[in-house]
């Protein structure tokens, strides 16, 4: 398995205006907001400008829905479909059906690549309109009340306090703190609700694979409580050919919980995260052997079986692969 394999099949999934659908499949061919961010982070320090295109098409599509942003960030959102969309078709159009749009972490997750983008030099923010944009999404955030605010967080089911999202939202915020204005208060919101919830994902959660985003890409947490939360998705979530969303997931359950591709190589790139390189090795090994050898890695393998689900390839599955790939040769490299 190389980056050129990863690459090209990343490249099936991007379309012309930028954007990635986060499948093929007829139920994923569709873009997420929070996929897109996910899937584009392999290029965040490439040569190329599929980082930066990726935002375009995000901050264009804002744009189209400026007037939503105008609304709510002067009043909360109180139906689903007030919120902010996690979901659109190829051409950035909401699509008109019931779906949990409450998700405070896509939000977050947006703001964090831009503010990472311009970190390393990438020109997200094309004028004043594209500032003017991530100032209303930060407004949004306040209007919300993010930090007390429950959602249907990064599984789109159900609606309570995650400390994913919130810590979503506490990770964009300061990276975008230089570019617009963010009251200072508005992250210590957040950061005391993350103080209550860790290492916990919510009320009803205590161990939950969204955690790991705290970790990594978004830093947020303390390396104690990273241990905390890594000890106890291995412990408690880990199977064979994957990683269970949270105990009792019932989507496409056969018998036991669906085992999540991506986990793995998220798993690897937590530990990398916080120097533990043996392990970080070890969790490329377990990704290696589940990934096939055209590189198109699914979004999960259903429940009690061996068999992938239709999502497949998933680009969030093949986006986290690519960046542990290149970590670990990364890691190989210093060592030599």
């Amino acid at each position: 398995m190389n980056q050129y394999q990863l690459h090209d099949v990343l490249e099936s999934m991007r379309l012309p205006n930028g954007a990635y659908v986060a499948s093929t499949s007829d139920d994923y061919n569709y873009v997420w907001i929070r996929d897109v961010c996910y899937t584009v982070m392999p290029y965040l320090t490439s040569k190329c400008s599929r980082y930066e295109k990726a935002y375009h098409s995000l901050l264009t599509l804002l744009r189209k829905y400026e007037w939503k942003l105008d609304i709510h960030t002067k009043q909360k959102p109180v139906y689903l479909h007030e919120y902010i969309h996690s979901r659109y078709s190829k051409n950035l159009e909401e699509i008109p059906v019931e779906w949990g749009h409450a998700q405070n972490d896509a939000i977050g997750i947006l703001l964090f690549g831009i503010g990472q983008g311009i970190q390393v030099g990438k020109p997200i923010l094309r004028d004043k309109v594209d500032y003017r944009i991530v100032q209303k999404l930060v407004d949004y955030l306040e209007c919300l009340e993010y930090w007390k605010n429950p959602d249907n967080g990064m599984w789109e089911e159900n609606v309570e306090i995650h400390a994913s999202s919130v810590g979503a939202c506490v990770a964009g915020l300061k990276a975008v703190k230089t570019l617009v204005d963010v009251p200072q208060q508005l992250i210590h919101k957040g950061e005391r609700t993350l103080d209550r919830l860790l290492p916990s994902e919510s009320a009803t959660k205590e161990v939950d694979l969204s955690l790991l985003s705290l970790i990594y890409p978004l830093r947020v947490v303390s390396r104690s409580t990273a241990i905390k939360i890594l000890d106890r998705v291995t412990d408690r979530l880990e199977r064979e050919r994957g990683i269970l969303r949270y105990e009792g997931d019932q989507y496409y359950n056969d018998g036991s919980e669906a085992e999540w591709c991506f986990g793995l190589p998220w798993l690897g790139l937590c530990y990398g995260q916080i120097g533990q390189v043996d392990k970080m090795n070890e969790y490329w090994e377990k990704t290696m052997s589940i990934t096939p050898e055209n590189g198109e890695i699914p979004e999960l393998f259903i429940g009690g079986t061996d068999i992938p689900n239709k999502n497949t390839p998933l680009a969030w599955s093949v986006s986290m692969t690519y960046q542990l790939l290149e970590r670990v040769a990364q890691s190989v490299e210093n060592v030599s």
